[in-house]
């Protein structure tokens, strides 16, 4: 062994060392070692900082912000719906649908990308179902990289193999002959996750997780609010039509506080925001709150021509993509002090309503437009999640308290839903076809999102998770270092030189283990480079069939489910499952192994020697 070789060897394993203690962070981790390969000589700091350039890198980054597009539209809380409709309150058949789902969507696309797109859907559904996120996480990556079984165009790997028997002059694989294997150990990866639940989201797990956060209802319950939600039809012949709020002025000669306005607009319902220059029109709902809950308004309905509706689902849970709430409190040194609620004019300048006062901790009833603020006062303001964030930048007069959980759900951008499925549409076609690389069709649909409005420069920026972009960027160096020292060699013909002998059956065992392992360390496309022709060489060797070797090789460089770094798709759920690098070695090992013996057992008879 050359002494390039062991210092790679030697960085690597302390890097493996590192991982495993959790400490430091992995991304610190993976900059240490950024900083010392170019130290042993091995690697320039041009070929160190190579991965920075590397296009999976940059549709990684990019698919951060079409997955952001997809939450800021509410399209993937929608899926997120509908995946939780299907199952109701079972978990096991929301990890079945999950994995199904993730699985045929990657078949055909990037699973990087699906798992990007999915974990704002799957952090949302946790949520809802009171699931801790890693009893989700782990099956989402395994499902991601269990697609990469399923089709020829699933994963690189499969492409480069193929591309390695027409180039031997034997014949390639057809576009699903990968289908009928990626559909079984899919349903044994299904059933495993079933079973492997248990031992995520544990108690220890738990305990470390934050206290839960305070919802909608929790602050409509605090500010004595229930009972007080009201939908009130604007007829056709009301005194209301044609007049705006500030001239009806509803809240002090009615008590009648409107939030927000729903109209039919061509071939939809919008909901619009209640600001004094809001003009009534027949046919529009009042979303509305009473001063009090006491109040009769029988008579006053009557007068103004409107007719309450069902108020049996809180209009709060209905739109809460759009409509929320926030506690606003009044610094000792605002200048809102000694003003009234009616002075703040905050439906005219922040296009927000003020439906709340607490007082030394205390809620306060009645009319409050004519209550003189004091220092501590906190206000509740309801409108558009977009103007509430807004909020946040006027920090001179006020401070926005902790925002409640369904700010997560906010779809700041709902009324570009279309585009951005458009957007979509179109980077998963410039995929399955082919007709432009994928960073670029990835790159193409976040300019579309951009320039729908789908996403801000601001929110594109926020979305990349830039922990994960830079360990993934600090471990592409080893492939590199370890092709240069003759490492990657050298362990083959080594596991070649002691098997060269066994039976058929047996190279395929040894092939998957050493595709898989490699893969631990290297990209999956540089593994398969690499093994391709040793696989194909050793069926020569034995005068058997090429095909069931390729055919390992390739379904083992998707079998990257032992570590958080042997797969981008791992890497990327590592944050928000909260996950450790031993849970992926508790979870993954018992799983490849499964995949291993299926593989063996099921490839010699779809594949003859």
């Amino acid at each position: 062994m050359n002494m390039p070789l062991l210092w790679v060897l030697t960085l690597l394993l302390i890097s493996v060392i590192l991982f495993v203690r959790n400490k430091p962070r992995m991304d610190v981790v993976a900059l240490l070692m950024i900083v010392a390969l170019p130290l042993t000589g091995v690697l320039t700091m041009e070929e160190t900082l190579a991965g920075f350039s590397d296009p999976s890198v940059i549709v990684i980054a990019a698919l951060f912000v079409v997955g952001e597009g997809l939450v800021r539209t509410g399209i993937a809380n929608q899926m997120g719906e509908q995946l939780v409709k299907h199952a109701g309150n079972s978990e096991a058949r929301l990890i079945i649908l999950l994995m199904v789902a993730v699985t045929g969507l990657g078949s055909v696309m990037s699973s990087t990308g699906v798992v990007a797109i999915f974990i704002p859907v799957v952090l949302s559904m946790a949520s809802r179902l009171n699931i801790h996120p890693s009893r989700l996480m782990m099956p989402l990556s395994f499902a991601g990289l269990i697609s990469g079984m399923q089709t020829l165009v699933a994963t690189p790997p499969n492409m480069v193999i193929h591309s390695e028997l027409v180039r031997n002059g034997h014949e390639g694989f057809s576009f699903l002959a990968f289908t009928p294997i990626g559909l079984v150990i899919l349903a044994l990866g299904t059933g495993y996750m079933l079973l492997a639940r248990k031992w995520l989201g544990n108690d220890s797990t738990d305990k470390d997780s934050k206290e839960p956060r305070h919802r909608i209802q929790d602050l409509v319950r605090e500010y004595r609010l229930e009972g007080r939600e009201r939908r009130l039809r604007v007829k056709a012949n009301s005194i209301l039509t044609g007049q705006t709020l500030d001239e009806l002025q509803l809240r002090k000669q009615y008590g009648i506080n409107v939030i927000a306005v729903e109209r039919q607009q061509r071939f939809r319902r919008n909901l619009l925001s209640a600001t004094g220059s809001t003009e009534v029109r027949a046919g529009d709902i009042l979303l509305a709150n009473l001063v009090s809950p006491t109040i009769d308004l029988l008579t006053s309905y009557y007068e103004l021509g409107v007719e309450p509706l069902s108020t049996e689902d809180s209009y709060f849970g209905d739109h809460s993509r759009i409509l929320g709430l926030a506690e606003v409190m009044l610094p000792p040194d605002s200048g809102l002090i000694g003003k009234t609620i009616q002075e703040l004019g905050f439906r005219s300048r922040r296009k927000l309503n003020v439906i709340g006062l607490r007082r030394n901790r205390a809620a306060l009833d009645g009319l409050l437009v004519d209550e003189v603020l004091k220092a501590g006062d906190t206000l509740l303001v309801a409108g558009n999640w977009k103007h509430i964030h807004a909020l946040q930048g006027y920090t001179r007069d006020f401070l926005v308290l902790s925002l409640p959980a369904e700010v997560d759900q906010g779809a700041p951008a709902l009324v570009k839903a279309p585009h951005a499925l458009f957007s979509l549409a179109v980077m998963v076609g410039l995929m399955v076809t082919g007709a432009v690389p994928n960073v670029m069709a990835v790159l193409i649909a976040g300019l579309l999102m951009g320039a729908f409005r789908c996403i801000n420069m601001d929110s594109a920026y926020k979305s990349i998770h830039w922990q994960s972009i830079i360990l993934i960027v600090g471990m592409l160096p080893f492939a590199t270092a370890l092709q240069k020292t003759g490492g990657i060699d050298l362990a083959v013909q080594g596991l070649m030189g002691a098997f060269g002998d066994a039976g058929p059956r047996m190279i395929l065992a040894i092939l998957f283990v050493a595709t898989a392992v490699t893969g631990l360390f290297i990209s999956n496309t540089a593994t398969a480079v690499l093994m391709a022709p040793v696989a194909i060489a050793s069926a020569g060797v034995m005068g058997a069939s090429p095909a069931p070797f390729a055919m390992t090789v390739a379904l083992a460089a998707s079998a990257a489910f032992m570590t958080p770094v042997s797969s981008p798709v791992n890497t990327l759920v590592l944050g928000p499952g909260q996950y450790r690098f031993s849970d992926f070695l508790r979870i993954g090992v018992p799983f490849t192994l499964i995949v291993l013996v299926a593989t063996v057992l099921l490839v010699p008879v779809l594949f003859p020697f």
